[in-house]
Order: C-alpha cells, then sequence, then structure tokens
C-alpha cells in the first residue's frame, strides 16, 4: 500500500505555508527513513497507509538574519493542544518533546533526532482536517 500524508497534516502543512510563504522547506519531511522503519513511529504508514507525522523546517522567515519563528509557532500548538483541543498527539522540538500524555508539559526528549532544525507534530489518528490552525497564531 502506497503512504498517504494524513490530511490534517496536509492542511497543517499548507496553513503554515500560506502564513510564512518565503519559509525554508530544506528539512520538511513526512515519510519515515530507514532509521524511523526500524521502530514505531508515526512517520511510518499505518496498516491502512496513513502517516500521521509531520516535520516543518525551523526557518519560519526563510533567510538569514531574521527572527527565529519557531519557539511561537511550538508554543502556539503547545497552548491549543492544553487548551484542549484533541488533535494533536505530540510536539517534538529543540530536544524537547511536550505530548497529551504529560498534559503538553515540557519534556527532555531522549530519541536520537533532538529535532533542532524542525518540529514534529503528530496528529491523532480520528483526525480528518486541521481547521482554521493558522487563525491561533496571527
Amino acid at each position: 500500500m502506497k503512504p498517504r500524508l494524513s490530511k490534517s497534516a496536509i492542511q497543517l502543512r499548507e496553513q503554515i505555508d500560506d502564513a510564512f510563504p518565503d519559509r525554508d522547506r530544506t528539512s520538511d519531511g513526512w515519510i519515515g527513513d530507514t532509521r524511523h522503519a526500524a521502530r514505531k513511529s508515526d512517520h511510518n504508514p499505518d496498516v491502512l497507509g496513513w502517516v500521521r507525522a509531520i516535520d516543518i523546517d525551523r526557518d519560519l522567515a526563510g533567510k538569514k538574519g531574521k527572527p527565529d519563528l519557531m519557539p511561537d509557532l511550538v508554543d502556539q500548538i503547545r497552548a491549543l493542544a492544553k487548551s484542549g483541543d484533541k488533535r494533536i498527539s505530540y510536539i517534538i522540538f529543540d530536544g524537547f518533546i511536550y505530548s497529551a500524555t504529560y498534559r503538553f508539559r515540557k519534556r527532555k526528549y531522549t530519541g536520537s533526532n533532538q529535532h533542532i532544525t524542525t518540529r514534529t507534530s503528530a496528529l491523532r489518528k480520528k483526525l480528518t482536517y486541521w481547521v482554521n490552525f493558522i487563525k491561533y497564531l496571527c
């Protein structure tokens, strides 16, 4: 079965693209590499072929010397999740993980990729759309 990115992840990526049209996409990704395939990961397709995690390059401004906006984006997603929004499963960024299991408290991430240059968001399996995400950022 061919892997497919979930509709909610596609919508999240499109909304980030719309909000930050000049952003760097070099480190963007969603399908797991061989390291991911060797273990459980939301970057690997589930039994129906859906991938529910997406990496977004940290450089949202798209130009060197501009402010680093990714910490603000992560804080906004985390606040949305903490407010009760059930669409977000976890966020990994800059050596830390914020997960629903621990009420999105900041915890040290011990995985092999500390996500310094990217941010991963995993979306819950029952979601089909990421509605009006960017309005929370503006």
